[in-house]
Parts: C-alpha cells; structure tokens; sequence
C-alpha cells in the first residue's frame, strides 16, 4: 500500500512540474532573404547581432561574413565562436555582427572559368565567382551597411573553394574587405593558376591569415605558397599570418584556424 501511494504521490509531482513548463523559441539570429539580380535568384543571409546589439543604440560594429553560412552548414559554429572570443573574460576580438551567406551552389559560385577539362568535369556548374562577387560586393555588403549599425571593420571568412573565392576577392577587389580568413584554399584549381598570377596592389593595411591541416601535399604546399607570395607583397609580419595544424584535416580546420586566425587579425588592429 505504501509503494502505491508513493508512486501516485511521485507521479502527481511529475505531472505538476510538466504542466508548469513553458516553451518558446530559442532565437539566435535573424534571417534575411531577397533576390539577387546578379544571380538570378533567391538568396538567403542568417545574421547574428552581438549581445548588446539591443541595448547600446549608438554602438557600431564590426562585420564578419561567413562563406558557406547556411544553418546547416558553418554558421552556427561560428557565430558561437565569434561569441565566445568577445566575452569581456576572453577579449579575443571585438563584439561584431556575423552574416552568414547561405549556399545555393558553392561550386559554381566560389570558382572562376577554368581552362582545365579536369576542373570542368569535376565541377560541371563552375565558373561563376565573377557574379557572384558583385552579389557581395553590390548586394550583400550595402544591404547589411543599410540595415544594422556596421563601422568601417570587415572581415570574409572561408575554405577550401570558400578560401579559392576569397583569393579571387583579394587578388582582383582587395578593397572589398579589410580582413582576409582564408582556410584550406582549394588553389589547385586550374592548374594552380591564382599562384602563378600577380595580383593588383594590395596595401599593407590588409590583415591576411592563412591555415591549412594534414590535408595532402597539394593543399599544404599551395597554401604555403599562398602565405609566402603575399608575405612578399604586404611586407609586414604582423598583418599576415600562416597556421598549419598537423593534427587536423580538411573537415575540421575550419573552426580552430578562425578562433586563432581571428584572434591575430584583431590584435592587428589593436596595434
């Protein structure tokens, strides 16, 4: 009789908590979705605002864009890394808006025309980072000025052809961006050709970082090459850095190589 009537009494308590908790959604962000005329179609940008965002009305922030930013893909990881480093204890970087670029198709937007059979087949939609970059650089960047208080800092984060686009961006739009996270570049696209190119001047108030993993002699030679080629055109050792991680691969360099790569960059523009 006792066993029975403590299991009603432990049930009528379990009923009553259940029935006292409440739900609602967890959010972490806003979405922002238009459609591109460069690109023909509809384009999404998840966006992350910095925990004081709400209260600080004459703030102004920096701006992060994330390649391959959909939900599902590198967002959400760093919008939470980009978080923890500003953490007034942790005071890596400064706090800053994330805007994460969703993909539509990656292949076709993060590679120029290659003259390489090889590069076609392989990626059969290639060939389209030149529209892609007046997406961002017409569409995204004043649609993101004009809706949320930005300062004059931005920052594009990317791998593998992420980090191809984003040599592409620096070589050819330098201006685009002050800051440069490029991870595990895919250079070897069309016979290594951006590393035999020259680009137009980059001015040494750049900030480049450059990493790659235990990925392959190809993607860590070409990276090095990378990092040594501007290391001769920018000429300063504290505005352009390289990281190899030999206990990393390609799939999981990215989010170690952005906590350091963003840590120098912004202790560059402490200097």
């Amino acid at each position: 009789m006792r066993q029975l009537l403590f299991a009603a009494f432990f049930l009528y308590q379990f009923t009553s908590i259940a029935q006292s908790v409440s739900k609602k959604p967890l959010e972490i962000g806003e979405t922002l979705s238009f459609n591109s005329k460069y690109l023909k179609e509809k384009r999404v940008l998840n966006v992350y605002l910095p925990e004081s965002y709400s209260s600080s009305a004459n703030e102004t922030y920096p701006v992060i864009y994330v390649l391959d930013g959909s939900i599902d893909e590198d967002f959400l990881h760093m919008a939470g890394l980009i978080q923890f480093q500003s953490y007034p204890w942790i005071n890596k970087v400064p706090e800053a808006i994330v805007v994460g670029i969703a993909n539509v198709d990656r292949k076709r937007d993060f590679t120029d025309e290659s003259s390489q059979a090889a590069d076609k087949k392989e990626l059969p939609t290639s060939g389209g980072s030149s529209a892609f970059i007046s997406f961002l650089d017409d569409e995204v960047i004043p649609l993101i000025e004009k809706s949320y208080r930005t300062n004059d800092s931005s920052t594009i984060v990317g791998q593998s052809l992420g980090g191809l686009l984003i040599t592409e961006i620096l070589y050819r739009h330098s201006n685009m961006f002050d800051n440069y996270l490029i991870v595990s570049p895919s250079l070897w696209w069309d016979d290594e050709r951006w590393l035999l190119s020259e680009p137009a001047y980059i001015n040494n108030s750049k900030s480049v970082y450059i990493a790659v993993g235990k990925e392959g002699e190809v993607m860590e030679r070409v990276a090095q090459s990378l990092y040594e080629k501007l290391q001769l055109m920018i000429g300063k050792d504290h505005s352009i850095h390289f990281r190899y991680f030999d206990n990393l691969d390609h799939g999981d360099t990215l989010h170690l190589a952005a906590y350091h790569g963003l840590e120098e960059i912004f202790k560059f523009r402490r200097m």
